[in-house]
């Protein structure tokens, strides 16, 4: 494939890496152009939303579009890819039971779909906030509202279509994370802001609150702020579940017993991944952002955010290993960490068990010089200032490969991509801002072929 510049901005070329080369105080060279399709849902509040997609065993793509508004609630969907149909599934709010209550509404989904006995399995976030101390807090009610009841756990029957409610979280806070053991018919989770670890024992019927390991979490200020671990790993041979801590410590949870005790082999504060102040918010600290289970290694396989750097954790020997980084070639080129200080969610395995899909960023150069900028809060940097890459990893043989940017056919390009799933065929959906005539965006699904 031909090199070379692959988009114009405010007239100027922009460069990126990729085929070897490049220019002097430049990252290269661009290895291809990936061109996305966009499917509308025809939900005109749709906004940012993180995780929130899966891709069940009936092949279809199922996802949430979140909302920021105090009263109007996410929305789920499924895309049939191979009959080309976008379906609306449900209101959140209504799933939940909280029909005409008046509450802040259940404005999103933070978490994957788990699929286990015909049924996904996921949970309920706020999506309403309101800065307080320059900080996001659970958004105050507007006059005449009710505040938000908490997150929820919900099952959606495949075939039935129909909504399960298994209950509230505990403190009424949101579920920020969470994962399933379909083998034992267990969900975990992390509430949001305080970081309360949860079981729910699905055949019981049973919450149990395990504790706080947090400090206070993302409701703490100085000393007692701690950024909660957004991915749990499930070790599916004796039902251990593993989450982190700021620090880079690895808990484990243990089934039997529901102990929680930190990993004493190892841990992911590693030179290779930076240095954090963990008691301050604006980036994951020495947390793993995203992190899956691997069956034919019998190991977990994650990434740091921010730096970008892929490892594997053996939970038998408590080792880990740090692999490679796998941010964009622009970004391996320049040294430089991600523009999304958080580092990025679209991280999965793909259908094959072998090949690792991470959407990452790759910044964007004009005569030599990143281009800067602020995000949507005026704090922080800019997201629109870099390119969406799609990075794939082979995990038998090592090999990394950066498949290119990728633009919209107008030549734009999709930004806050936080969410991923590969279906069988190879295509690569995800959740990302689609630019409007009248300047504003809307989320919406994307898909497309590396």
């Amino acid at each position: 494939m031909n090199c070379g510049k692959v988009a114009l901005l405010a007239g100027a070329a922009i460069w990126m890496s990729g085929c070897g080369g490049g220019e002097p105080g430049r990252a290269g060279l661009s290895q291809g152009r990936i061109i996305a399709r966009v499917h509308p849902s025809g939900f005109e509040h749709s906004h940012d939303t993180y995780n929130g997609m899966g891709v069940a065993s009936d092949g279809r793509v199922y996802y949430v579009l979140s909302s920021d508004k105090p009263d109007i609630a996410g929305q789920m969907y499924f895309y049939d890819p191979y009959t080309d149909r976008t379906v609306h599934v449900g209101d959140l709010t209504e799933a939940c039971g909280e029909k005409g209550m008046n509450a802040i509404a259940q404005g999103k989904s933070h978490v994957n779909f788990v699929e286990a006995e015909g049924k996904l399995w996921f949970a309920t976030h706020i999506g309403y906030y309101s800065i307080i101390d320059d900080m996001e807090k659970p958004g105050v009610p507007p006059p005449g509202m009710k505040p938000y009841r908490g997150g929820h756990v919900l099952a959606y029957d495949l075939k039935t279509r129909a909504f399960e409610d298994h209950g509230i979280a505990p403190r009424g806070e949101g579920i920020l994370t969470m994962n399933m053991d379909p083998q034992r018919m267990r969900v975990y989770g992390l509430t949001w802001p305080t970081g309360v670890f949860f079981r729910y024992d699905v055949r019981r019927r049973e919450w149990k609150e395990i504790g706080a390991f947090f400090e206070e979490g993302e409701n703490g200020r100085g000393p007692t702020y701690r950024t909660i671990c957004r991915s749990l790993g499930i070790d599916p041979r004796d039902g251990s579940v593993y989450f982190t801590t700021g620090d880079g410590v690895i808990h484990r949870y243990r089934y039997g017993t529901e102990a929680v005790e930190p990993v004493q082999g190892d841990d992911l504060k590693k030179d290779y991944f930076g240095q954090y102040d963990i008691t301050s918010p604006g980036h994951m600290a020495y947390n793993w952002r995203q992190v899956f289970w691997h069956p034919r290694t019998q190991m977990f396989y994650g990434v740091h955010g921010n730096s970008g750097y892929l490892f594997r954790f053996d939970p038998r020997a408590e080792r880990v290993e740090v692999l490679d980084r796998i941010t964009s070639e622009p970004s391996r080129r320049s040294g430089m960490f991600d523009q999304f200080s958080y580092g990025y969610l679209g991280f999965t395995l793909g259908p094959d068990k072998e090949t690792i899909y991470y959407l990452t960023g790759g910044p964007i150069y004009i005569g030599g010089k990143r281009l800067k900028g602020k995000d949507s809060t005026g704090k922080g940097e800019a997201r629109g200032d870099e390119n969406l890459h799609l990075v794939t990893w082979h995990i038998p043989t090592g090999r990394y490969r950066d498949h290119g940017a990728i633009f919209y056919e107008d030549g734009s390009h999709p930004t806050y991509v936080n969410s991923i799933a590969v279906v069988r065929d190879g295509r690569v959906f995800t959740l990302a801002r689609v630019p409007r005539k009248d300047g504003t965006f809307r989320t919406e699904l994307i898909s497309f072929r590396p």
